[in-house]
């Protein structure tokens, strides 16, 4: 703790008052915020965990049967029936106030008609279809799991940034302007002290001078 640098006076003293007050609201506040954020950090964390593990399951499967098409195909075969898509997708972004964090919000929409597959069937292997489907099936998980991770990532920013405000406050700020107002405190009631022995003094002077 250290003593901030002002004048022992008892308008500074008010002030002080006012500053460790509005500190200590502060710290409340900030408190309540980051226990409110680490909540919903735990809870973002176990979805992101739980989402992380269907989509590596999915796109296991999907792999799997591009393998196996790749296998059963020609490479010039594969290329030609991915070479012109039916379907595209468009991707929107927006944010999302979360406990004072902006985090981000991801929608697309498939734009364009006709079979999802891109290719007709003669010459291609049904592995091949089915890794499509499976892809387009994958594709809302794997948006949802990058809102979640940079939500994740996003909030455990902002909790450190609020807990070294908290710690700030409560080991630094507060217990110096605590200590602050009680030097200026014993200041004050020193001199207060100090008032009334000359005035006692002066009191016994003119007295004297009476008699």
């Amino acid at each position: 703790m250290a003593l901030l640098r002002v004048n022992p006076t008892r308008m500074e003293y008010n002030k002080i008052k006012k500053r460790l007050r509005s500190s200590q609201r502060g710290h409340k506040l900030l408190k309540d915020k980051r226990d409110d954020l680490v909540k919903r950090f735990v809870a973002l964390a176990a979805r992101n965990k739980e989402m992380r593990e269907v989509v590596e399951a999915k796109m296991a499967a999907v792999f799997e049967g591009f393998l196996i098409a790749e296998a059963l195909m020609s490479p010039t075969a594969l290329e030609e029936a991915l070479m012109l898509p039916k379907r595209s997708v468009a991707l929107d972004t927006s944010t999302n106030n979360l406990m004072g964090v902006d985090v981000p919000v991801f929608t697309f929409r498939v734009e364009g008609e006709g079979d999802i597959c891109p290719y007709g069937y003669y010459g291609t292997s049904g592995e091949l279809d089915s890794s499509i489907e499976a892809l387009n099936e994958v594709l809302p998980y794997l948006l949802e799991l990058s809102e979640i991770e940079k939500c994740v990532q996003l909030l455990a920013r902002e909790i450190e940034k609020t807990r070294r405000t908290v710690n700030a406050l409560e080991f630094v700020r507060i217990p110096n302007l605590q200590q602050t107002g009680k030097y200026i405190s014993m200041k004050l009631d020193e001199n207060e002290r100090g008032n009334i022995t000359r005035l006692m003094k002066v009191k016994d002077s003119m007295a004297r001078l009476g008699q």
